[in-house]
């Protein structure tokens, strides 16, 4: 009996430590825990080869830059973002439901410029700015990377589904880098999380990069 207790405990202990803690700190490239409502760039944990920071640019048929793309040069900050949750908290821990957005929004679209997922014929769903109607409701959350050098992946989690995706990488046929949600954990962003001033940004908060306006969609 006390071996049937002991056996039953050890097993149990073994498999929550494998799962993801809820209220797990979250830290920034400095240290510091993140803050809520706090303004970060998201680069990047490996550079070489992975683009650089996050950004809007217009695809496809888009007359607005309303698509949440990856710049492909590695020292691009990217647009600084807002992450905030609705709870009343200093700091923003794992497992905790997101908003995110720019928070300088192109002058064409609806304010704030929310991060959403929007509904697609491929399985992937093209990660937007608010301003499309078939968007899916949910929320985003951190997680971490479980590897010495640290980082976190963000995923998005349906509120119809018990399961969540990777917000990850999708190449276009001319290799832009356009974020989607998806299942494949080998395509998902792979960041960090550098504390930026409304000011941070080295590009004009309200136009898409040059590097980006080229856009073929992926819808």
């Amino acid at each position: 009996m006390k071996f049937t207790t002991f056996l039953s405990l050890f097993l149990l202990c073994a498999f929550t430590s494998k799962l993801p803690s809820a209220s797990a700190v979250v830290v920034d490239t400095e240290g510091k825990r993140l803050r809520n409502g706090g303004i970060y760039g998201l680069r990047p944990v490996i550079i070489t080869g992975n683009g650089g920071g996050v950004e809007y640019a217009a695809t496809g048929n888009e007359t607005c830059p309303l698509s949440v793309v990856q710049n492909p040069n590695p020292f691009s900050l990217g647009f600084p973002v807002q992450i905030s949750t609705p709870p009343r908290l200093y700091y923003i821990d794992e497992g905790a439901n997101l908003i995110l957005e720019f928070i300088a929004p192109p002058r064409c679209a609806p304010t704030p410029s929310l991060w959403t997922a929007v509904k697609a014929e491929e399985e992937e769903l093209p990660v937007k700015l608010r301003g499309y109607d078939n968007i899916v409701k949910g929320w985003f959350k951190i997680q971490s990377v479980p590897v010495d050098i640290g980082g976190y992946n963000i995923l998005f989690c349906p509120l119809d589904s018990t399961s969540c995706g990777y917000v990850g990488i999708q190449f276009d046929d001319a290799r832009n880098r356009h974020l989607v949600v998806t299942q494949k954990a080998d395509t998902a962003l792979w960041v960090r999380f550098e504390r930026l001033s409304p000011a941070s940004s080295a590009t004009d908060l309200h136009e898409p990069s040059l590097l980006l306006k080229s856009h073929v969609s992926t819808q």
